[in-house]
């Protein structure tokens, strides 16, 4: 191309009926052979190479080569091409005009320093996308250390490209940041902040994409989709998305349930609130009555076994005449404590209970609200629907189990309460 260009200027240089104009025709033809050598360079890098390999990457089995379509590098490659053309065309158009023609040139260089620049960042969002196909990615994401690189990418193609223009060397410019420092901390500092932040996030393994966050500062409660240098995503479980800044994360506290997914059950932990003035003492008769439930039949057995012998051993008599039901002076069982037995046993006999994993039910302290029997296990399935089917299906029977052992579920009047009294 550079042989033809300068065929075409000797040319022009021969033809004497034009001597008085022959540099400024020479020239404007010469720029118009560039121009349009530079168009078809382009439309031969996008038109005909591009699509020869988008034609290639489609009939590919492979998909990384898909992932180099998809972030356009080989689109930022074409944008070469006429810078190329130009670049080689700028000496013979100017051979003898060396200030104009070091300028066009620093101004071409600059215009291939950027698109290099483009080149590169796309090669970081390739690494990315290959890098996030590992199962690693989910442990320790990137996307912050090359959303920094980024950043560092375009800061120094900058600098070279006011060097490139202003024919300085960019180390000089380079080392003049230094006094900007305090402009640059200030316009990065939420990068800055993120980037520290993401740090700390990666190396104490607090955070990984796909956990389930809990953050009420932010109203955030749902998966992380995306940590970023900046921002964190999370789609919230009504579809919504709460962005969160990477350095609240560490300023702040959050909730992530990381552990329970990653555990072998999902934990259950409600109580019920018995009323007070319904418990008391099991007689021989209510005791016999509950034996047949199967669930408490051994359970009473062996308790009715060990209180006898231990009352015997104390020589405790009941008193039936001062005390009809049970004597106070003896051990005896309660409705309430038989009824934690039940619970205990029904769990234990509940088929989506894990069996090895903490399994407690116990009695907190009494308040105004009655007293709370708490259920403390955890369900087999972790899935968020089956465990609020089985949550609730284990408190719709002990609710309605709870008359079969004469105790009372406390909760506040409400209006038809109000209205029985009143009539």
């Amino acid at each position: 191309m550079e042989n033809l260009l300068k065929n075409i200027s000797e040319t022009i240089s021969n033809w004497g009926f034009l001597a008085e104009y022959n540099n400024l025709i020479a020239r404007l033809i010469l720029v118009i052979g560039v121009i349009i050598l530079a168009i078809i360079a382009n439309f031969i890098a996008k038109r005909c190479i591009l699509k020869l390999v988008k034609t290639l990457i489609e009939k590919s089995k492979s998909t990384l080569d898909n992932i180099l379509l998809n972030e356009r590098l080989f689109q930022r490659l074409a944008y070469l091409a006429p810078a190329l053309v130009i670049h080689l065309g700028i000496g013979i158009i100017f051979p003898d005009q060396e200030i104009l023609k070091e300028l066009l040139h620093r101004i071409v260089n600059a215009y291939m320093i950027f698109v290099t620049a483009l080149v590169v960042d796309a090669f970081f969002n390739i690494g990315l996308k290959i890098y996030d196909r590992f199962p690693l990615s989910r442990e320790r994401s990137i996307k912050a250390y090359i959303q920094v690189a980024k950043i560092a990418l375009y800061i120094i193609t900058i600098v070279f490209i006011i060097a490139m223009l202003m024919n300085n060397s960019p180390w000089r410019l380079l080392s003049g940041l230094g006094a900007m420092t305090a402009v640059l901390m200030l316009v990065f500092k939420d990068s800055i902040l993120g980037f520290v932040a993401s740090i700390q996030l990666a190396g104490n393994d607090m955070l990984r994409k796909g956990d389930w966050i809990e953050m009420a500062k932010y109203g955030a409660d749902g998966d992380v989709i995306d940590i970023s240098l900046t921002t964190v995503k999370v789609q919230n479980w009504d579809k919504t998305i709460t962005t969160i800044p990477t350095y609240g994360l560490i300023s702040d506290s959050f909730k992530n349930w990381r552990g329970m997914t990653s555990s072998s059950g999902r934990r259950i932990k409600r109580s019920i609130s018995i009323d007070m003035n319904s418990v008391k003492f099991l007689s021989k008769l209510e005791i016999d009555k509950l034996k047949k439930i199967k669930l408490l039949s051994n359970y009473l057995t062996k308790k009715q076994k060990e209180l006898a012998e231990y009352n015997q051993e104390q020589n405790i008599v009941d008193d039936l005449d001062i005390f009809p039901t049970n004597s106070p002076n003896s051990r005896n069982l309660t409705n309430l404590g038989t009824f934690r037995a039940y619970v205990k046993a029904y769990l234990n006999a509940h088929p989506d209970i894990h069996k090895e994993m903490t399994l407690l039910v116990r009695q907190l302290a009494p308040s105004a609200e009655g007293i709370p029997i708490e259920i403390y296990a955890f369900s087999e399935d972790k899935n968020w629907a089956n465990y609020e089917r089985i949550q609730a299906d284990i408190f719709d029977h002990l609710l309605a189990i709870l008359s079969q052992f004469e105790l009372r579920i406390f909760q506040s009047p409400s209006g038809q309460d109000f209205q029985m009294i009143k009539s």
